[in-house]
């Protein structure tokens, strides 16, 4: 990074010092902050899975109810 004052950059220089400062600031939001392993996120997944109650009507019927009432 250059250590002139942004007075006395040139258009190129100050977009590219935005440019890393964007990169820099993305790179940390990508980084995975989980170190579970897939299987340990699959199996939460599942837990997580809502499920019907016996006998509840699917989303599909109750569209079909609502299409033809």
């Amino acid at each position: 990074m250059s250590s002139q004052p942004i007075n006395n950059m040139t258009r190129d220089e100050l977009n590219q010092l935005i440019e890393d400062m964007i990169d820099r600031r993305l790179q940390g939001l990508l980084k995975p902050q989980d170190n579970r392993s897939t299987s340990e996120l699959l199996a939460e997944l599942d837990q997580l899975r809502f499920t019907l109650p016996e006998g509840a009507k699917s989303p599909l019927e109750m569209l079909r109810e609502d299409r033809d009432a």
